[in-house]
């Protein structure tokens, strides 16, 4: 006799039935439901992080560093994927996010030398970078620089 669909059966063992605690003491498992007498497991369950009193794992590990509340992020994109643009687009950040290179929160854009640019392109970003200004200049495209800080004024002589 073969194996066969209408002879399949799970192994011994498999199919456990759940255990229903607290249901009487013909049950089995009544009363105390499996949890003993008295003590602080059979009031309450006890956070995993927990190691009864001892100081725990996350403060005896030392702590290095902070994090700056004014921190600026920079989020940079390369020349091999503003080459999947079209030529003559310009490319602003509200386009770059659109296009999924960059992510919305993105408030300074860098534009990075990476890869090859062969389309002429007016790129209007934060900040680039000068081996970018470089392939960008000699395929013929054009940068401008948003949010650039003005020039110092010359201090007065008096």
């Amino acid at each position: 006799m073969g194996t066969e669909l209408h002879t399949l059966k799970p192994p011994a063992g498999a199919r456990k039935r759940k255990k229903r605690l607290g249901r009487g003491p013909g049950s089995g498992t009544g009363k105390t439901a499996g949890r003993g007498m008295k003590g602080q497991r059979a009031r309450n369950t006890v956070p995993l992080h927990f190691e009864g009193g001892q100081n725990p794992l996350h403060r005896r590990v030392p702590k290095r560093g902070f994090t700056n509340i004014y921190r600026v992020e920079v989020h940079g994109v390369n020349l091999d994927r503003l080459e999947q643009l079209e030529a003559g687009t310009e490319v602003t950040p509200e386009l770059l996010h659109e296009r999924g290179f960059v992510p919305k929160k993105a408030t300074i854009i860098k534009v990075l030398g990476s890869g090859e640019l062969t389309k002429k392109l007016v790129i209007k970003v934060h900040r680039i970078s000068a081996s970018a200004r470089a392939k960008v200049e000699a395929a013929g495209g054009s940068i401008e620089l948003i949010g650039a800080k003005a020039e110092e004024a010359p201090a007065s002589e008096g």
